[in-house]
């Protein structure tokens, strides 16, 4: 149980990593190949940029396998031709589940954030609240506005540190859950 409520974690935390990143690759790189689209920089620039969406929904895909053991369908790419560079760039501006795909990586970002503060409530909280007989002695703790200045008090919030992360344990579980759910929606919506 301990195991996967850190195995949870990290996946709350690579959550929002990705999520940021894909939220920063694709805003810089889509503002500087729409803006650079009038010269001949721009478009191969986008093309490459929005072929990178398969491998990032890949990515996703098998994240989701490895830490939340939900499996979802395989992503069906997309069938390189072998015609001239330009028919490419056109099909692949052209092709509405790039720009879909975009949209649902970025919105990743909103979710990492969520994460964060989860990670917050969900992990940090109990952990501080379990370490408070420990850090009694050093530090001024007051918890609803009463100081925990002898040992008993500093037990009670101990043993309500231990139900805290009982149930963060089972919080988070269902939060990763909800996580998983949705890249198989995105992949689901993506294969359509």
């Amino acid at each position: 149980m301990m195991q996967r409520f850190i195995q949870n974690g990290y996946f709350l935390l690579f959550t929002f990593v990705t999520g940021l990143f894909y939220f920063c690759f694709y805003l810089v790189t889509l503002t500087l190949g729409l803006s650079l689209s009038f010269t001949v920089v721009g478009i191969p620039l986008l093309t490459h940029v929005l072929r990178t969406t398969s491998i990032f929904v890949q990515y996703e895909r098998v994240q989701t396998k490895i830490y939340t053991d939900i499996t979802t369908p395989p992503y069906e790419g997309k069938l390189r031709t072998g015609s001239s560079f330009w028919e490419q760039a056109k099909a692949e501006l052209l092709d509405h589940r790039n720009w879909t795909a975009i949209a649902w990586l970025m919105l990743k970002f909103l979710i990492g954030l969520l994460c964060l503060l989860s990670i917050a409530i969900l992990y940090i909280t109990p952990t501080l609240f379990i370490l408070v007989p420990l850090l009694a002695h050093f530090f001024d703790i007051y918890f609803i506005g009463i100081r925990v200045d002898t040992f008993s008090k500093s037990l009670i919030i101990m043993s309500a540190g231990f139900i805290l992360a009982f149930v963060s344990s089972w919080l988070a579980n269902g939060w990763v859950r909800l996580i998983g759910g949705y890249t198989r929606q995105m992949i689901k919506i993506l294969n359509r």
